[in-house]
């Protein structure tokens, strides 16, 4: 793991890394030391590990709660070179929908592709992270949605040090098998009029949680339209089960 700035700003330390190929960034509260949770963020899809809606999260979760935050580049996104494989099945999967087909079990399809090899990178990150002394080896949480999320729920499933998950924009077609291996607490949102994500599908990967503690925030709205208020329930959220 290799720190390449290093940037203070209104209390919060950003730190620019790479770990081998993963660009990523890491926020901690400035002048922090001493071991504390750690909030893994997964980004949307076109998105990346510094857009402005991972950034205003993550600035919440340092400022507010005192928590470490870390994200990274996907494949194919950010400051990761483009993945020709990738990029031509998506156009494939464009091409395919604009014909008429299903869009989400082609998006399912997708991200399933794409976490065979987040999965690990994302535990590497972790690994690595959790060595920083202003970090440490404290409880992790997850935050992601739509593609974070699709992406985030085989993590999950395979990372045993992650003890609490905010999830949703996402269904079950890739994810329900994963999903039925995840116990920790989880608050999956979902959009009652997503264009993209079908109703029944994202409850059917809510359902698919075999978490004893799971909660269900269904909005009205579209894909894009998750309502800022939910932001106050995820710290909320996390500071009870990452303390």
């Amino acid at each position: 793991m290799r720190f390449t700035s290093e940037t203070p700003s209104d209390g919060i330390r950003e730190q620019l890394f790479t770990l081998g190929e993963i660009p990523g960034v890491l926020w901690t509260p400035q002048g922090a030391a001493g071991t504390r949770p750690l909030i893994l963020m997964g980004h949307g899809g076109g998105q990346h590990k510094k857009d402005p809606d991972i950034l205003g999260r993550a600035r919440r979760f340092v400022t507010e709660c005192g928590f470490a935050v870390v994200s990274v580049d996907v494949p194919g996104h950010g400051d990761r070179p483009t993945d020709k494989e990738y990029d031509r099945i998506a156009t494939e999967n464009q091409a395919r929908a604009e014909a008429g087909a299903e869009p989400a079990p082609l998006i399912a399809g997708f991200q399933a592709l794409v976490a065979r090899r987040t999965v690990p990178e994302w535990r590497a990150v972790l690994d690595a992270v959790q060595q920083c002394a202003n970090v440490g080896a404290g409880p992790v949480g997850y935050w992601g949605l739509s593609l974070g999320c699709g992406l985030g729920v085989p993590f999950v499933a395979e990372e045993p040090r992650v003890r609490a998950a905010v999830l949703g924009l996402g269904g079950a077609l890739a994810t329900a098998e994963a999903a039925a291996r995840i116990a920790v607490p989880v608050e999956f949102l979902l959009q009652w009029d997503d264009e993209r994500v079908p109703r029944v599908q994202g409850l059917a990967l809510f359902d698919a949680f075999a978490s004893a503690e799971k909660t269900l925030h269904a909005n009205p709205g579209g894909h894009q339209e998750v309502p800022a208020f939910e932001l106050d329930s995820t710290l909320r959220f996390f500071t009870r089960h990452l303390g």
